[in-house]
């Protein structure tokens, strides 16, 4: 058991002196959400419960799936309780309960470890987009007060975002391609890659042709390989939507190609208008 969480973009992990225990205070910079109504993002649970569980264990998260019951709100202090009913050779199991006093706002499950075998491959092809810088950033709502949004670089490079996005016109494939960083250059780990893959609900609107997003349900997340890289593309589509809820999943590459993790969600849909 590490002492220590290494650190994850926005957010602080603090070990307690119970080894299955850790803190996180709830700041702005790990919300969403309207003015005066902010919420922690659903991402920043599921990197903290990975990260909680992946200091208990020792051990790299292979897979960790969320379900989010109720929101923090800024100003409280978020406790993750980390439990190991399994812990084998190569891998362990695990699970959290990520909590504001007696109230349950994130239950997780993992496994973690790695196994001694070079084999290495993927079939899954990052498309063929423009760099980063040759993508305008991600359109999004003036406002005054601070949240996460203002920690990320995002830049579209397929999809409608903003005003775009409101012709009515539902999309041929429900894809979306996102470049996504964070902006204080923190490493991307696993626990960022959990962060950015919540972003398949901003997806919703583009397919759909509304002013419209989604409240995750759930979040599911598997780690190949996670490489140094400064940007992550994220190939996000959204296959359905049906009676009020949608489902989509995301694909993360490294710049350079490598496929580092893939993620699925569903979500309640949204529409702002």
């Amino acid at each position: 058991m590490s002492d220590t969480a290494p650190k994850s973009a926005f957010f602080d992990l603090k070990a307690t002196h119970n080894p299955n225990r850790w803190t996180l205070e709830v700041t702005p910079s790990v919300c969403v959400g309207p003015p005066r109504n902010l919420f922690m993002f659903g991402g920043v649970g599921l990197a903290a419960s990975i990260k909680a569980m992946e200091g208990t264990t020792g051990r790299r998260v292979i897979w960790a799936a969320a379900q989010y019951l109720s929101f923090a709100r800024p100003g409280s202090i978020v406790d993750v309780d980390v439990e190991v009913p399994v812990t084998g050779r190569f891998n362990s199991q695990a699970r959290s309960r990520a909590h504001v006093g007696d109230q349950e706002i994130i239950t997780a499950s993992a496994a973690l470890g790695e196994r001694p075998d070079d084999l290495s491959e993927q079939w899954a092809t990052m498309p063929d987009v423009p760099k980063p810088e040759d993508c305008p950033p991600m359109e999004r709502a003036q406002r005054h007060d601070e949240e996460l949004h203002d920690h990320m670089e995002l830049r579209v490079a397929k999809g409608r975002y903003g005003e775009a996005r409101k012709d009515g016109q539902m999309s041929d494939d429900g894809e979306v391609y996102l470049w996504a960083r964070p902006k204080d250059g923190r490493v991307i780990d696993s626990g960022m890659l959990a962060i950015i893959a919540d972003f398949i609900p901003s997806a919703v609107g583009n397919a759909i042709g509304k002013n419209a997003g989604g409240n995750s349900l759930d979040n599911t997340i598997r780690i190949r390989h996670v490489v140094p890289t400064d940007w992550v593309l994220c190939d996000t589509k959204i296959h359905g939507v049906h009676g009020g809820f949608a489902h989509g999943r995301m694909l993360q590459f490294s710049q350079d190609g490598e496929l580092m993790a893939t993620a699925s969600q569903s979500m309640i849909v949204r529409v702002h208008d």
